[in-house]
């Protein structure tokens, strides 16, 4: 087992990382090194009120930073809160962002440093085609990410997950500047976090790593990342949720988290095109949504992940290594960690099914789902996430 004392590294993969139990002192010095001298420190109202916040800010303070506060962001990030954190940011002449918090502190934390400099609305740069190369790039501010959660791995991504309140459809909003430039990935910030919330996020984490091993391309650099990653997840999850004070697990699980927003820059799949529209719509918890349609997602898949999933079995150390085994430990983790089996328990009815059906087969995600997919494909497997049947 690897000592506590030894989960500290600089990496440099695939953005400067700092990670490590108390990295967090060396926030001041990382928004330096980007140039920063005015940073905006950009989090949810839950995270503001707490005392590592106050402590941030502070520690830049007195570094000689003058370092500002936005925290108008709700749990599933609109427009508007991007709006808001922009006009903060430039009422109060800062030259960088400090993104700190969950996904959704992230998320709008780089979407402000992005569109600090743009005179386009942001829906302009959603990730089609080569819609990113609209931006221009020198008004792109600099970003120091902070995680508080290991599930989204938005700290090491370059895109941000915003929902345009005029359709209530999550859109994702791209451009490689959107990369933050240092990471300060610190898991003792985590420790503090209720286990329904681990449990969530941490299956956030196995399904970017599950997607992205299973998504269509050729990319082996991706699929070994993933492969790590969830032998880190079965190891740790378990551990991290009922012993939220243990920072082995609370380390592994935030190195997990990482690479499975590394690996899939290779393409997700229809977990998350499912969950979107749970989230926007229904309000539901990214995460929790993605682990409770996993095992449906899965089965409509076999046909063409079979082999892949015997092999993943294999690297787990499952028993008798194959489709099955994996689909197994998947059921039997989601029942250890309280995650709900039905998308019935997250308020999904079959009213929902045809709109939800519509907005799934558009998202980004569906490209690049190992079968390819149709609105009535969706239908399906929302109305088998909605009744709990996975023998259809």
């Amino acid at each position: 087992m690897t000592k506590p004392e030894n989960l500290t590294g600089n990496w440099n993969y695939p953005t400067a990382v700092r990670f490590g139990p108390g990295r967090i002192g060396d926030l001041p010095a990382a928004c330096v090194e980007l140039g920063m001298q005015r940073p905006l420190l950009v989090t949810d109202p839950g995270l503001a009120a707490l005392p590592m916040i106050a402590a941030a800010v502070q520690a830049c303070n007195d570094a000689g930073l003058r370092c500002g506060l936005f925290h108008d962001v709700q749990a599933n990030p609109v427009g508007a809160n991007v709006e808001a954190g922009v006009s903060a940011y430039r009422d109060g002449a800062h030259d960088g962002v400090i993104a700190f918090g969950g996904g959704s502190g992230l998320d709008v934390g780089k979407a402000v440093a992005f569109m600090a400099g743009q005179t386009r609305p942001i829906w302009d740069f959603e990730d089609r085609a080569d819609w990113w190369t609209r931006a221009d790039p020198a008004g792109i501010a600099p970003i120091v990410a902070v995680p508080t959660t290991s599930g989204t791995g938005s700290e090491v991504g370059r895109a941000a997950a915003i929902t345009d309140e005029s359709d209530n459809t999550k859109k994702i909003v791209f451009h490689p500047k959107m990369l933050p430039g240092i990471v300060i990935a610190d898991p003792a910030l985590t420790t503090g976090l209720p286990a329904h919330i681990t449990a969530a996020t941490g299956m956030d984490a196995l399904s970017h790593n599950l997607e992205a091993f299973c998504a269509s391309g050729y990319h082996p650099m991706a699929d070994g990342i993933a492969l790590e990653g969830m032998r880190l997840v079965k190891e740790w999850l378990p551990t991290a949720t009922a012993d939220g004070a243990n920072i082995a697990a609370r380390s592994h699980m935030m190195a997990a988290s990482a690479m499975g927003a590394t690996a899939f820059q290779k393409g997700l799949g229809a977990m998350h095109s499912l969950s979107h529209p749970c989230s926007s719509v229904l309000g539901a918890h990214h995460g929790l949504a993605n682990g409770v349609v996993m095992p449906y997602v899965l089965a409509f898949n076999r046909p063409a992940i079979e082999d892949r999933m015997a092999g993943l079995a294999r690297y787990l150390d499952l028993p008798d290594p194959s489709f099955q085994a994996v689909l197994d430990w998947v059921m039997t983790l989601r029942a250890e960690l309280g995650i709900a089996h039905t998308l019935a328990d997250l308020g999904v009815e079959e009213s929902h099914v045809a709109a939800f059906s519509d907005m799934a087969v558009v998202d980004p995600s569906t490209a690049s789902n190992p079968v390819p997919l149709t609105a009535d494909d969706f239908a399906v497997m929302y109305r088998r996430a909605i009744a709990g049947d996975l023998d259809s």
